[in-house]
């Protein structure tokens, strides 16, 4: 049973030096600081580029036998105040 998970994103060493962002990846862990799932990012890297925070993804998310469990898809949409019937969703 698990009653929580924590979220940590794995750091590139390359995005550190570069500045160039990567696709994100995070390991899901339980209290115990097991790692329960892996989840990672599916962009290319224009995306990334042009779109920045507001870009569109896929991240899926893995268990520890490499099966997939959940894929959240976030579609490209506005991140403004002004447009509120096209804000972010996944």
């Amino acid at each position: 049973q698990i009653d929580q998970l924590l979220i940590h994103q794995q750091i590139e060493l390359l995005e550190i030096i570069t500045g160039f962002e990567t696709n994100n990846k995070y390991e899901i862990k339980n209290t115990l600081g097991q790692r329960v799932y892996f989840a990672a990012e599916d962009t290319d890297c224009c995306t990334r580029f042009c779109c920045g925070p507001s870009r569109p993804f896929s991240i899926h998310i893995i268990d520890n036998l490499g099966h997939e469990v959940i894929n959240l898809q976030r579609p490209l949409r506005c991140s403004s105040c002004c447009f509120p019937c096209c804000l972010q969703e996944v």
